[in-house]
Order: structure tokens, then sequence, then C-alpha cells
């Protein structure tokens, strides 16, 4: 009897945590599967200089855990200053991907918009919505020749009691990011201007200061 009101306890308590919104996303992605997905580079080539450097290539949508999940890969990782967060994903969880983008930073690490094989050859991807704020966290920022920065307005699923005062919130929450990872605050105009994904140009992304270096690729 003991056991099974302790049992019914505890359900209780998961039930109730998983029915806050978002809970049951964060749950799933810690203990299930995770969203994105890794892979250590040992020595790549970005800049074009022929120094390579360590690489953690990250792929796929930013969930509700992935700030968690990406801390624990840089940590298995053993990446130095200087070296490379590799990104390429459709964006997600605009939360998480901030908190990415300030652990990158803190780590003084660079990044780039890009696949990579196991020698350490980069290939064009794209990195669109979110995403843009996870590479915003480099301390450089490379331009990948073919690779692309897609923006947009952003949205919140979080209920609430005025949309107008909560859009506003987001747009200054994501101004005030920018501004810290020295990007212009112009970036935050190009994203308001529509709710479909807008491509930036090199010369854009450039101008913007999100693109630190271009990178011209042989």
């Amino acid at each position: 009897m003991i056991f099974v009101l302790l049992s019914s306890g505890v359900g209780i308590r998961a039930y109730r945590d998983l029915s806050r919104p978002g809970a049951f996303d964060y749950w799933r992605e810690t203990y299930v599967s995770a969203s994105m997905r890794s892979s250590v580079i040992p020595d790549a080539g970005i800049d074009g200089s022929g120094h390579g450097r360590r690489m953690l290539a990250i792929s796929g949508r930013i969930g509700a855990a992935s700030a968690s999940w990406f801390r624990e890969r840089l940590d298995e990782a053993h990446l130095s200053a200087g070296d490379a967060v590799l990104l390429s994903s459709q964006g997600g969880a605009l939360n998480q991907a901030a908190i990415m983008g300030e652990v990158i930073r803190a780590h003084g690490l660079v990044t780039a918009v890009g696949t990579a094989d196991a020698s350490g050859r980069i290939r064009p991807a794209y990195c669109a919505s979110a995403c843009v704020l996870v590479f915003a966290g480099g301390k450089t920022r490379y331009g990948i020749e073919g690779s692309e920065l897609g923006v947009h307005r952003f949205t919140t699923n979080t209920p609430a009691g005025d949309p107008v005062a909560e859009a506003q919130r987001v747009s200054g929450a994501v101004l005030g990011y920018m501004t810290r990872m020295g990007v212009s605050s112009t970036i935050v105009e190009a994203m308001s201007q529509t709710s479909e994904i807008r491509w930036l140009s090199p010369k854009e992304a450039l101008a913007m200061n999100l693109v630190t270096t271009p990178v011209t690729r042989p």
C-alpha cells in the first residue's frame, strides 16, 4: 500500500510537470531523442589559411532542451578558444538558441555555416531563423561561400494577454542580444519585415556585421 501511494505521488508530480507548456518536449529531448546531431572534426580548415582547427559540427532543429545538449557536446569535444562550431539548422526555439550563442561566446569559439566530412572538407549549408542567434555567438563569424543565413519575424507560442506587447518584448530581447554580440541593429529591421524566411545576401550579412570574415571556397 505504501509503495502504491508513493508511486502515485511520483506519477502525479510527473504529470503536473509534463503538463506545463513545453515540458513534454523538454523531457522527450532530454531523455528520449535529441533533435540535434553532432560530430567532432579534429582538423578542419575554415579560412583557407591552411591551418586547421578543432570543430564541433551540429545540425538539426533547435529544440526545447538543445542548450543543455549543446553544453554536453562541447564538454565532450574539448574545444579551446579559437576552435569552431559549424552550423546547419532550420532554426527552432529562440531562447535555447540565445543560450547556445552565449555559451559559444563565453568559450571564445568561432562560428561558420556548413557541413563537414570526416576529412574536414566543408560544404555549404544554411542557418535560418533561431540558428542565426547561435551563429551570432561566434567571436569571429565566417561566411562560407555558398552558405546562407535566413531571418524572419520571430513569434512565440507562450500564451500572452497582449500579443503586441509580447512581440515587442521578443524584438527587444533579440535586439539586445544581437547588440551584445556586435551585430548591427539593422538585422532586427530585416527580421521584422517578413514572416517568411528572408535569405540575406553576402553583402547584407557583411554590412550588418553578422558575417565578420567572408571565406571563398577553393
